[in-house]
């Protein structure tokens, strides 16, 4: 769970989370010591992309950000614009050169540096990938035509999974949710090539023309390979792919974590899946390790789909399955083939999905496809030049503040029973932080690169990964692993490991600025730091305990209690229709909806108990208060492209920023009487509608 998956990519090969310009020192004053209120700095609101023509009791995101978004188009090799993306876009130069200074270093082979500047070489070493065309995929297609019987497929799946190509089943490991302290085999549900089930499923018009140029975009990258019936192909493909999604649970139900874990011994799997040959695809992804020493349960997240999933191995014909998984390799690795791959995929996945109207230029892709293999050597070399050694200490500080500030909130909870209460604060007390860069760092030393195999360079670092996980099956838990890398701008927290991993990446303005008033900080990063704090008592994170352990530790009552505000909260975030017909999904996005409510809620009381009872400053006219709602709006500076809007309504958890920037403030307290909100205003609530979780 992190705090905005949508506009930060993926920890993958494909895309990349971008550095920052530099690291920004923490304010002496920002914490919850004794101090006196700020005086003499900077009011740290942008007023000139204010609407002040808007009163901010009927739309606070226009109020805070609207003249910005009159006057701000988006890019045009953008889906989206605002505050996270244009952070990205800033620090792409700072990523180049890091990328550039690595191959003009020409260091020896099997050094960090030489595999950070081969990737980048191979990706811009354009004449060399437009002379091969499809060639670096030809022993992948060749290996797929020559599938003999459906007793191949696992083989084939586990292939393409480890080289990072979508298979209808994922296979991997990672912590046991009930035994965060045990490795465990997980079984999920994949393998559609579009974004989401609904793009296969729903009737809209809309929806049909997406299937159309789908479709259409399968044949392209057919023809382009010299692959038989591109167009027979393509329906029968669209077809089987539909057929997958009719069976996939939702994004929503998908988010439950009690639903999603079912332990199964390997007999039972077997039982459930006879067809499916899992001691081989075991063996194989162990290297030989022997499967009962590793394997001796599962944990398959959607039993009904696994499944129809047995029954489609023999009830599909094998020709179907070829050229399906033909067509998923084709798709895995278009944008590192020749420039007809790579503008058919854009075409499809940057235009009819995301709204783009062109493609990035090529060094940024470039730059998104090393972070995304060699992430940590980057963010490592980019440590090593930029970032000032006391910040990690003063951010741990911070995150510790609004820790305590939490505590006191769960004291005051009029709603929760004392027994929960303290089981709440013994959770509290055992989260852990990540904070700035990893104290350990992965050992890429296996991971060989070439300065001119763009696709081996790819495929062998997704299969390097893969190699990692399973080897850690069966030993003791890595808990020191990250899963962001520290130029990542956003932050995060894990249930398994009840913990918050804070990147060196988020820590500049808007989210923090170093001369601001500490109102405005507190808005920003204190409401993030709040956010991530608060996803370990979410609708999901609640199931957990302190230990990152899937356990019921509620009365009854207060798990009912609770589960009623959750429900309050996600009506109101669904009577928002974004786009026509498409209203944002409450249950897909209620635990980032808890999170920005609960985070604002803890941020302001630290900012509270920072001025220790002393008044705020007013500041160019606003209160300390004002202000501190201000630079919380200010942090959801976005708009976004239809296209991609509807992408988001359909496959994101969170909901999308412009409406972030206000919806929680709603049920505050303390933004009614700062900004006077009353009865017949756009955004009052009256006071029994308004919901309060922690």
């Amino acid at each position: 769970m992190n705090l905005n998956a949508s506009h930060v990519p993926r920890l993958t090969k494909r895309v990349a989370p971008s550095l920052i310009l530099g690291w920004l020192l923490l304010s002496s004053t920002f914490g919850l010591s004794a101090q006196a209120p700020s005086s003499g700095r900077a009011l740290g609101i942008d007023v000139t992309g204010m609407d002040r023509s808007v009163r901010p009791q009927d739309d606070f995101f226009r109020f805070v950000n609207g003249a910005w978004s009159d006057r701000t188009p988006i890019p045009s090799d953008m889906s989206s614009y605002g505050t996270f993306p244009m952070l990205r876009d800033e620090a792409a130069a700072a990523v180049r050169e890091i990328v550039e200074g690595a191959v003009a270093e020409k260091a020896a082979t099997g050094t960090m540096t030489q595999k950070v500047g081969g990737f980048y070489a191979s990706f811009m070493d354009t004449a060399r990938i437009e002379s091969l065309g499809v060639q670096p995929l030809a022993r992948e297609l060749t290996a797929v035509s020559a599938i003999a019987s459906v007793a191949d497929l696992p083989a084939a799946f586990l292939h393409a999974a480890a080289s990072g190509v979508a298979v209808p089943v994922a296979i991997g490991v990672g912590q046991d949710p009930k035994d965060s302290n045990q490795y465990a085999v997980s079984i999920s549900q994949s393998g559609l090539n579009m974004p989401d089930r609904d793009y296969y499923l729903r009737p809209d018009d809309k929806f049909a023309g997406i299937r159309k140029a789908y479709a259409d975009y399968i044949a392209q990258l057919f023809t382009f390979a010299g692959q038989r019936d591109p167009r027979g192909a393509a329906d029968r493909i669209l077809a089987f792919e539909t057929a997958l999604a009719e069976k996939q649970w939702d994004r929503a139900r998908n988010r439950d974590r009690n639903a999603t874990y079912n332990r199964m011994p390997l007999p039972a799997l077997e039982a459930l899946a006879p067809h499916f040959n899992w001691q081989a695809y075991f063996s194989a992804a162990l290297k030989g390790v022997a499967v009962s020493d590793r394997v001796k349960d599962t944990i398959v997240r959607q039993p009904d789909y696994l499944k129809a999933i047995d029954a489609a191995l023999t009830a599909t014909p094998l020709s179907t399955w070829k050229e399906y998984l033909a067509f998923s390799w084709l798709n895995a690795y278009s944008e590192y083939l020749s420039t007809a791959f790579v503008n058919a995929k854009f075409q499809f996945f940057g235009g009819v999905i995301g709204g783009r109207e062109e493609n990035r230029p090529r060094w940024k892709r470039g730059v998104s496809a090393v972070e995304g293999a060699v992430g940590e050597p980057v963010g490592r070399l980019y440590i090593d030049q930029h970032f000032k050694s006391d910040a990690k200490a003063r951010v741990d500080a911070l995150v510790r503040n609004l820790l305590a500030a939490f505590k006191v909130g769960i004291d005051e909870l009029e709603w929760m029973s004392p027994a929960t209460k303290a089981q709440a604060q013994a959770k509290l007390a055992k989260y852990s932080l990540k904070i700035g860069y990893p104290d350990q760092w992965r050992d890429y030393t296996g991971l060989e690169v070439s300065d001119s195999d763009l696709v081996g360079n790819v495929m062998r670092s997704e299969q390097f990964g893969h190699a990692e996980m399973w080897g850690r099956l069966g030993k003791p838990v890595e808990r020191w692993r990250w899963g962001m890398f520290p130029q990542t701008v956003n932050a995060q927290y894990s249930s398994t490991n009840n913990e918050i991993t804070f990147p060196a990446g988020i820590l500049q303005p808007p989210f923090f600025n170093v001369d601001a008033d500490d109102a405005v900080n507190y808005g920003a990063i204190g409401a993030v730091i709040g956010h991530e704090i608060s996803h370990g008592f979410d609708d999901q994170g609640r199931k957990s305990d302190g230990d990152g352990n899937l356990r019921d530790w509620w009365t009854p009552e207060d798990a009912q209690a609770f589960e009623a505000r959750a429900t309050r909260l996600g009506a109101q975030y669904e009577s928002y229709t974004p786009l026509p017909g498409m209203k944002i999904n409450g249950r897909q996005t209620m635990g980032e909806n808890i999170g920005d409510l609960s985070g604002i809620a803890v941020a302001l009381r630290a900012y509270h108990i920072s001025l220790q009872g002393r008044p705020a400053p007013v500041i160019d006219g606003f209160t300390g208060d004002q202000r501190f709602f201000m630079g919380y709006a200010q942090i959801w500076r976005f708009k976004e492209r239809d296209a991609a809007l509807r992408d988001q309504l359909l496959t994101d958890v969170h909901s999308p920023g412009m409406f972030r920037a206000f919806i929680p403030l709603t049920n505050i307290d303390a933004f009614y009487a700062a900004f006077n909100v009353q009865p017949g205003d756009q955004l009052y609530r009256a006071p029994a509608d308004r919901v309060k979780i922690w």
